[in-house]
């Protein structure tokens, strides 16, 4: 692979923090890779880019998996407009303060934190629940959605990784499976949950904003100019019935767990997370719009035109998703990631291999955008690493997928970013700008805490 494969997500990321346009960053980004990808072929390609950039945006769209992530984050812009203009979210902000469960700034934040962990089984389910549960609260309190979006986002990847029984689970599993490592994949797996010291790293640093009520950097002064925020909602609907937004949540999370093990054909560990989001958030757009049928208090051609503004709302957002779905496309072919995995050379002392595959898969993550494309790009190079010198296999794994979630958490073109930011209302580079110093805080942690182990134990 060649050393111009890692332009294109350099010119990304360099455009958003230049112009601050996520769209057109992503755009120029695609043009990019799909320019040097024809420069490898033959024909005219400058004519070939303008083409292939249409074709590549399309065959992403077209993948069955995509196609549910795109569906599922256009729809859910109608299931939070139903919870907000029926009046459930008003409703269920003054019933949690009324019961105690929120009565101040520490209680919202456990909760929304609570609930990101205790949603385990799919990442961008966590992220939705959390974010459509706490927003209201976070705003009734003057707390920013910026804080919002950092909680939800570092307690969806990080929770998920660490508990395992699910998608993220099954796909690490599928990746170690081809391989003899003297113990069984599962055992490899669950030994490299001590290990992943981002993710439990990460989640430490949430407890601590949240339990002193301490935030720093851009993040201070987000919740300092917090009637600045572009992505603050219109003044809340008069609280109506808490259930309008209760019952609708509560089928979302139940019907996603049932679809898992539906999808899975009885192992929840192997069901279709995308399959299974994209029908829990059909299921509970029907069962919200019956609810308010149901009080008269809405017409049926209110409610549609009410879900169709509230997809709108969303339809920036969802092209940035469709983008950042398309760049880690071309990227792919393009090598992108296995140039920078290749940048883990066979001349590192032992002892630096373990922190050096964590920053590399922090690296891969950053200018892909993807932590799965990192497990699946860096597991078969660290493998034959373990079997060749002797290398705990946990701690190598264990490394290489913080890497993943570490660099994905940093990284303005991560599809994960974005849904964050959408499902709490943040403003997408709003959302980048104040996490990243607690993402760099905790990879810097993690990085010291791999190199004093691996210098002890190798």
């Amino acid at each position: 692979m060649h050393w111009y494969s890692i332009l294109p997500p350099l010119i990304a990321i360099a455009i958003v923090f230049w112009r601050k346009e996520v769209i057109m960053a992503l755009l120029v980004a695609v043009a990019s890779s799909e320019f040097l990808l024809a420069l490898q072929g033959e024909g005219n390609s400058v004519f070939t880019t303008f083409l292939n950039t249409i074709e590549r945006i399309i065959s992403v769209a077209s993948s069955p998996g995509n196609s549910r992530i795109l569906i599922f984050s256009i729809l859910i812009g109608a299931l939070l407009a139903y919870i907000r203009e029926s009046g459930g979210v008003a409703a269920t902000v003054n019933l949690l303060m009324n019961k105690g469960v929120a009565k101040g700034k520490r209680q919202v934040g456990f909760l929304t934190m609570f609930t990101g962990v205790a949603v385990f089984i799919e990442s961008n389910l966590s992220v939705l629940t959390s974010g459509i549960l706490s927003r209201g609260l976070f705003d009734k309190f003057k707390m920013s959605r910026a804080r919002l979006a950092y909680i939800i986002d570092s307690t969806s990847a990080p929770v998920c990784i660490l508990i395992l029984l699910n998608g993220w689970g099954a796909f690490v599993l599928g990746l170690l499976g081809n391989y003899e490592l003297g113990e069984s994949a599962v055992s490899v797996l669950w030994g490299s949950v001590g290990y992943n010291f981002y993710a439990i790293i990460t989640l430490v640093i949430v407890f601590y904003t949240i339990a002193f009520d301490k935030v720093h950097g851009p993040m201070k002064e987000a919740e300092q100019k917090l009637e600045l925020q572009t992505n603050e909602l219109k003044e809340e609907v008069k609280g109506s019935k808490a259930r309008f937004m209760l019952v609708p949540l509560f089928t979302l999370i139940a019907s996603m767990v049932g679809f898992m093990f539906y999808t899975g054909n009885g192992v929840l560990a192997e069901g279709s997370g995308s399959k299974s989001v994209l029908y829990a958030t059909v299921l509970a757009i029907v069962v919200a719009y019956l609810l308010m049928i149901s009080s008269r208090q809405f017409t049926h051609h209110q409610l549609v035109d009410t879900g169709f503004k509230g997809m709108g709302e969303l339809l920036p957002l969802v092209s940035i998703v469709l983008l950042s779905l398309t760049l880690g496309a071309s990227l792919k072919e393009l090598g992108t990631g296995v140039f920078v995995a290749s940048l883990v050379g066979d001349y590192l002392p032992i002892y630096l291999i373990v922190p050096v595959l964590f920053l590399t898969g922090a690296v891969m993550s950053f200018t892909t955008g993807t932590s799965w494309g990192t497990f699946a790009i860096l597991i078969p190079i660290g493998v034959p690493l373990i079997q060749a010198l002797g290398l705990p296999p946990s701690l190598v794994v264990g490394a290489i997928l913080g890497g993943g979630i570490f660099g994905d958490h940093c990284s303005p073109i991560s599809d994960t970013s974005a849904v964050s930011a959408l499902a709490s209302g943040c403003d997408l580079l709003t959302h980048v700008k104040t996490q990243l110093p607690y993402a760099l805080f905790g990879g810097a942690l993690t990085f010291i805490a791999y190199l004093v182990i691996s210098i002890i134990v190798l």
